[in-house]
């Protein structure tokens, strides 16, 4: 695993520590949807989106990039890709900001001075110059375990300051299981040579798992998990039957369509459905 899913599995699984990196740390998870949707017309796909969910039209859209590498090219295609998806997809809200989280400044590339209308916009944030700030944030402190660049000793130490201050910090037990179990997963990820007995000396963590708030965060998480297992598979189960039906009445259409005049690739154009499809439902 590169640093790469792991700041995506933040934005996707622990979204309220994006929110605080942001100083919004007051914006309701529940209010948005994390995706790295395809914007078809040139085939790109974004790396983050938190968009709204309905009913949030009002709160922005977060369009978001890790980078931790110079790209000379990676702003005329950041929002090359956003300009795309929002004349593909066309939301309602009325705000959206590009967020970069770059691992340190040296790995900005220069900004065109032809995107400066962008600029509002755009908010760039430098993980190495946040974490010599006074009282760093937990958000920011992960983030940095993400992309720092340890020896072993150095690495467990930091790990562990973070999850003394996840434990201090963190009242809700089901977000506090969340964010120590990243935590391991990105210690692991940095040293995968590590037998899950040398990850616990290293993290201290045989303390941790008997501790109450951790074990209440286990059982909550389960249950949470399955509820949400529940409602996206409800929600997934109406969406692919909107889309069944939809197509069914394409179907339906087509041999009305013929009989108007209108040619099969005139059809096909119509229906957005390709040549093909109309032949095989000409007769229908």
């Amino acid at each position: 695993m590169t640093a790469d899913p792991l700041f995506y599995k933040i934005f996707k699984d622990i979204p309220e520590l994006f929110f605080e990196l942001i100083g919004q740390p007051h914006h309701s998870k529940s209010a948005y949807q994390y995706s790295a949707p395809e914007v078809k017309q040139q085939g790109f796909r974004l790396d983050g989106l938190l968009s709204t969910r309905s009913g949030y039209s009002f709160k922005p859209i977060y369009f978001i990039e890790a980078q931790s590498y110079k790209d000379k090219n990676f702003y005329k295609s950041f929002f090359g890709k956003i300009i795309l998806y929002l004349t593909q997809y066309d939301p309602t809200n009325e705000e959206w900001y590009a967020v970069v989280i770059y691992d340190k400044r040296s790995s900005e590339g220069r900004f065109p001075p032809y995107l400066k209308i962008f600029l509002p916009a755009l908010r760039r944030f430098y993980l190495d110059e946040l974490g010599k700030t006074t009282n760093q944030s937990l958000g920011v402190g992960i983030m940095r375990l993400v992309v720092d660049k340890k020896r072993k000793n150095k690495t467990g130490e930091f790990a562990r300051q973070l999850i003394q201050q996840t434990k201090s910090e963190v009242s809700n037990a089901v977000l506090q299981e969340k964010v120590l179990e990243f935590i391991q997963t990105v210690v692991m990820d940095k040293f995968p040579n590590l037998s899950m007995e040398e990850l616990e000396v290293m993290l201290e963590l045989e303390s941790l798992k008997k501790s109450k708030v951790y074990l209440e965060g286990k059982q909550e998480g389960r249950q949470e998990g399955r509820q949400e297992g529940r409602q996206e598979g409800r929600q997934e189960g109406r969406e692919e039957g909107f889309r069944e039906g939809a197509l069914d009445n394409k179907l339906k259409t087509i041999p009305k369509l013929l009989k108007l005049g209108l040619s099969i690739e005139q059809v096909a154009e119509s229906l957005e459905l390709d040549v093909e499809t109309v032949r095989e439902n000409a007769a229908v």
